[in-house]
């Protein structure tokens, strides 16, 4: 005896519609952009992100209007615009925020207080991770690590940083962000709306006065490499002041057993002690 799809609790539904067009204003507009972005590149697919930010500029987030738009101006199916729609976390998939707010949550960051930023501001907000606040201002959201580590814990506001952030100045932060009171990034671009940010990104200029002489730096801890690296500093080295060197400060080379840093804790491993039940440590090749 078999039984019917209603029987076993499935709906098995109608087919999605086709995503409905834009109107004829909006689109008239969007092909001018979309002309310029697909003239920089050989081979028209390749503007493909681009037109996503672009389409999502529009709307705040990308529709099936807008992977529509895309599929058509690039001749392209809905399904090739769609996997890569859905494969970046760049392009929101559903309405979000004025303004995208992402507290790093990668390892520095949430151990120098980027978890502990992140569930004071979910309780402020009153949203969980990816949504938006009820007056449509604020998206929160944790991200990857921003490549500012000597800052942590790093917020970031669409895209420009907020640097050695707390829970507090983080509360502050989207209190101001949502009263439209005036909010300046630690470094980099003046804030925008996320709109204004994802049109930029399309590869359009930005023309807001001062906004392209602004911009930032790495940190002392992040220039450090660089400068080595040219010969402008010397490396510095911390080892442990063991026997006759500690007494009296005569200079120590270490050996390659030895511990490098001064937190570390002398522990007996197979190198240094051979009754190790690893046995003796082998010199290389043997």
């Amino acid at each position: 005896m078999t039984t019917s799809s209603s029987e076993r609790g499935v709906s098995l539904g109608m087919p999605e519609l086709p995503a409905p067009a834009y109107p004829d204003d909006v689109r008239a507009r969007l092909e001018t952009d979309a002309r310029e972005i697909i003239a920089r590149y050989p081979d028209s697919r390749s503007a493909l992100l681009p037109l996503l930010h672009l389409v999502q500029s529009e709307e705040g987030h990308v529709t099936r209007t807008g992977m529509r738009f895309c599929a058509d101006v690039l001749g392209l199916t809905t399904a090739e615009v769609t996997a890569v729609a859905t494969f970046y976390t760049m392009y929101r998939r559903r309405p979000s925020g004025d303004y995208q707010v992402g507290v790093c949550t990668n390892t520095l960051c949430a151990v120098m207080g980027g978890d502990a930023i992140f569930e004071e501001l979910q309780e402020h907000l009153g949203v969980g991770n990816g949504e938006t606040t009820d007056d449509g201002k604020v998206t929160l959201e944790h991200i990857e690590c921003n490549a500012a580590c000597d800052f942590a814990p790093v917020v970031m506001v669409n895209w420009e940083f907020f640097d050695n952030q707390t829970p507090s100045s983080a509360k502050r932060l989207v209190d101001d962000l949502r009263a439209g009171r005036p909010v300046t990034p630690t470094r980099g671009a003046p804030l925008c709306t996320f709109k204004d940010t994802a049109r930029i990104l399309a590869g359009f200029p930005d023309e807001r006065d001062g906004a392209v002489e602004s911009g930032g730096s790495a940190g002392p801890a992040s220039l450090v490499g660089l400068k080595l690296a040219k010969g402008e500093a010397s490396a510095a080295r911390v080892v442990h002041p063991r026997g006759e060197a500690a007494r009296t400060g005569a200079p120590h080379d270490p050996s390659p057993t030895e511990h490098l840093s001064s937190h570390d804790a002398p522990q007996d491993t197979s190198a240094s002690d051979p009754a190790h039940p690893a046995g003796p440590a082998a010199e290389e090749g043997e």
